[in-house]
C-alpha cells in the first residue's frame, strides 16, 4: 500500500520541508516496507490537470496534503476532484491552514477523511502503523479515535477530534533528506529549532511559546551534509533564530569555520538581541554567507505595545546600520500594513525609519488575518475588514481606509520595482535629496503611473529605465543640468546590471566618441574580452568601464571603475 505525502510549494524553487520531515519520522519509527510512503512536490503554478493525472498513475492507497495559506484553495480544488476519480482513496490534510479550524474544514469537505492537527511527525507515525494493518476500508476506523492529534471522520460520519499530543524533543526527529536528488536547484529549508518566544498578536507561532531546539550536536552533522553536497541555499525557518544566544552564535562560528565558498545560509532574526560577540562574528563572514531577515514591522510605539511585541527600536537600528557596514551581508526588513493604531501617517514614518536604514530588501506586506491567531479574535474591535479567502488580507481598519490601501498596494509596486529590484540603485540616491521623504518620492511615481495607465503593465527592462526618466523631466523645476545628471546615473544603472544589448531612448549618441573607444580597446589587455566589459561615456566626457567578469557576490553588480583614455 502507498502512502503519498503531496506538497504544493508556490514556487518551483521552494521545497516542502514537512513532508519530508513526516516521511524521515515514520521511517525511523516502525513503518515496515510493506507501506511505501512517497513524495510528490508540485507548485500552485501548474495545472490542475496535470497534477490529477500525475496522482492518479501513483496510484496510492492514501494522500496527504500539507496545507498553507497560499495553497489552500488549490489543495481543496485537488481533493474535490480526486475523490471522483479516486473514489476508494483516504485523503488526509495537515498544515497551519487547517490545524486551526479542523472541524469546520472536515464539515465543508466531506471527501477528506481527516486532518493531523498542529506537530505531526508523530500523529502521522500512528496513522501509517493504522494503515499496515489492512486494508483501511475494512478496518474499524473508529480505532482512529487512539491516535492523538487529529481530526477524523468516525463510520457513522461523525467528526471527532482526538486528544492533544505533547511536543516531541526536536533530536527525536530524524534528519528530513535522506538524499537531495532532484533538489539541486531548489531552497533547502531546515529547523534548528521549533516555537517562538514572543507573542505576537498577527502571528500563529505565538500560540507555541515554548521554544525547543536541537542540539549543537545534531545540526553541526546535519550542516556538513549541506556543505559536502555544496546546496546553493539552506533557508533556516527558526522564527526567531538568536533568541537563544549561545545556539545561533555556536551555528554562525561553526558556518564561518567551515564555508565552502559556495553555499548561503538565510536567517529569520530578531536584531535588537544582537550584541557585539556576534557583530565580530558575523563581520568575518565571507560576502555572501548568510542573509539576515528582520521582521520590523512598525515603528509605532503604541502599534507595537498593542500586538504584544517586544523590540528595541534604537538597538535594531544600530545594528542593522552596523551589518551594512560590514558590506558582506544581504538583509531583508519587512513592514506590516494594517496593525492596530497605525493610521497612513504613522506608516509613512515607519516606512521612512525603515527605508533610511538601507536595507537591500524592504518587503512592503499587508496584515493577514490567520484564522486562531489573536489578530482574528480581535477583529470586530479594530473594525478590521480583511478577505474572506486566502491570504485574508486587510481591506480597512478603524486607522486605515481602503484608499490608504491603494495608495500603500500602489507604493508597494514602486518599491519592488525601483528598489528591491536593485536596478536604480545609484539613480535613487540622487533622488531622494530632492523629496522631502522616501515614501513621498515613491508615491509621486505611483501617482505617474497611475496617471499614465502604466499600472499592471509588465514592462521591460530598458523601458522602465525611460519611464522613470520621462516621469523626472516632468518634475517642477527641474534643470537641465539635474537632467542630465539623471541620465548619467540612469545609464550607470542599467549597465551596472548587466551589458544591455540595446540602449534607452534618452542615451547619448555614442557616434562622436567611437574613435574614443575603439582606441581605449586596442589596449592589450582588452583585446579578447568581447562581452564580458562595457564602455560608457558621460555627460562630462569621462568614461565608466562596467566589468562583467568581476561582480559582486552581495548585490550582483559588475565592478565600475572610472578609466583614463
Amino acid at each position: 500500500m502507498k502512502f503519498l505525502l503531496t506538497a504544493i510549494n508556490a514556487k518551483y524553487i521552494h521545497s516542502n520541508l514537512g513532508v519530508h520531515s513526516l516521511k524521515a519520522y515514520a521511517k525511523a519509527h516502525g513503518c515496515k516496507n510493506d507501506l511505501q510512503i512517497e513524495l510528490a512536490e508540485y507548485t500552485i503554478n501548474q495545472s490542475l490537470e496535470e497534477i490529477l493525472q500525475d496522482i492518479y498513475l501513483r496510484k496510492p492507497g492514501a494522500i496527504g496534503f500539507s496545507c498553507y495559506i497560499w495553497n489552500i484553495q488549490y489543495v481543496i480544488r485537488l481533493i474535490r476532484n480526486l475523490s471522483k476519480i479516486l473514489p476508494d482513496v483516504d485523503i488526509w490534510l495537515g498544515g497551519p491552514e487547517v490545524s486551526y479550524c479542523a472541524k469546520e474544514v472536515m464539515t465543508r469537505e466531506p471527501s477528506v477523511t481527516g486532518i493531523m492537527v498542529g506537530e505531526g511527525e508523530a500523529s502521522f507515525e500512528e496513522l501509517m502503523t493504522f494503515y499496515m494493518q489492512s486494508c483501511p476500508r475494512k478496518v474499524h476506523r473508529n480505532s482512529l479515535s487512539e491516535i492523538g492529534g487529529i481530526v477524523f471522520r468516525d463510520l457513522s460520519g461523525n467528526v471527532v477530534k482526538t486528544k492533544s499530543r505533547p511536543l516531541l524533543n526536536l533530536d527525536d526527529i530524524p534528519f528530513p533528506y535522506e538524499e537531495l536528488e532532484g533538489m539541486e536547484h531548489r531552497i533547502i529549508y531546515y529547523e534548528s529549532s521549533r516555537g517562538c518566544p514572543y507573542s505576537c498578536s498577527y502571528c500563529l507561532s505565538s500560540i507555541d511559546k515554548k521554544v525547543r531546539f536541537r542540539s549543537l550536536e545534531l545540526v553541526k552533522k546535519e550542516l556538513d551534509y549541506f556543505l559536502e553536497h555544496k546546496v546553493p541555499q539552506v533557508k533556516f525557518v527558526d522564527r526567531t533564530f538568536n533568541c537563544k544566544k549561545s545556539h545561533a552564535l555556536s551555528i554562525w562560528r561553526y558556518l564561518l569555520e567551515h564555508d565552502n565558498g559556495i553555499t548561503n545560509f538565510h536567517f529569520e532574526i530578531a536584531a535588537d538581541l544582537i550584541d557585539e560577540e556576534e557583530l565580530e562574528v558575523l563581520k568575518q563572514m565571507r560576502l555572501g554567507l548568510i542573509q539576515l531577515e528582520i521582521g520590523v514591522q512598525t515603528t509605532n510605539p503604541e502599534t507595537i505595545t498593542e500586538i504584544n511585541r517586544k523590540m528595541d527600536l534604537t538597538k535594531l537600528k544600530n545594528v542593522v546600520t552596523h551589518i551594512n557596514s560590514f558590506q558582506n551581508i544581504h538583509q531583508h526588513l519587512d513592514l506590516i500594513a494594517g496593525l492596530p493604531y497605525e493610521n497612513i501617517e504613522s506608516f509613512k514614518k515607519s516606512f521612512d525609519e525603515v527605508y533610511r536604514m538601507r536595507p537591500q530588501q524592504l518587503q512592503l506586506g499587508f496584515l493577514k488575518v490567520l484564522t486562531g491567531s489573536p489578530m482574528a479574535e480581535r477583529a470586530k474591535e479594530y473594525q478590521l475588514q480583511f478577505r474572506e479567502e486566502p491570504p485574508y488580507e486587510v481591506l480597512s481598519t478603524s486607522w486605515l481606509s481602503f484608499d490608504d490601501i491603494l495608495e500603500l498596494k500602489a507604493v508597494e509596486n514602486m518599491v519592488e520595482l525601483h528598489y528591491n529590484s536593485r536596478q536604480f540603485t545609484e539613480t535613487l540616491k540622487e533622488m531622494e535629496k530632492h523629496w522631502k521623504s522616501p515614501y513621498a518620492m515613491f508615491a509621486d511615481i505611483a501617482r505617474y503611473y497611475r496617471k499614465r495607465k502604466l499600472s499592471g503593465m509588465s514592462h521591460g527592462r530598458l523601458a522602465r529605465y525611460e519611464i522613470l526618466f520621462e516621469f523626472l523631466k516632468e518634475l517642477k523645476g527641474q534643470t537641465t543640468n539635474q537632467m542630465e545628471r539623471y541620465r548619467d546615473l540612469l545609464m550607470y544603472d542599467i549597465y551596472l546590471r548587466e551589458n544591455a544589448k540595446s540602449r534607452p531612448t534618452f542615451a547619448r549618441n555614442l557616434g562622436p566618441y567611437k574613435h574614443k573607444i575603439r582606441k581605449f580597446f586596442e589596449k592589450e589587455e582588452l583585446r579578447q574580452v568581447g562581452k564580458m566589459v562595457h564602455l560608457e561615456i558621460m555627460g562630462d566626457g569621462s568614461m565608466v568601464l562596467f566589468d562583467y567578469r568581476e561582480r559582486n557576490p552581495l548585490t550582483y553588480n559588475a565592478k565600475a571603475v572610472r578609466v583614463d583614455e
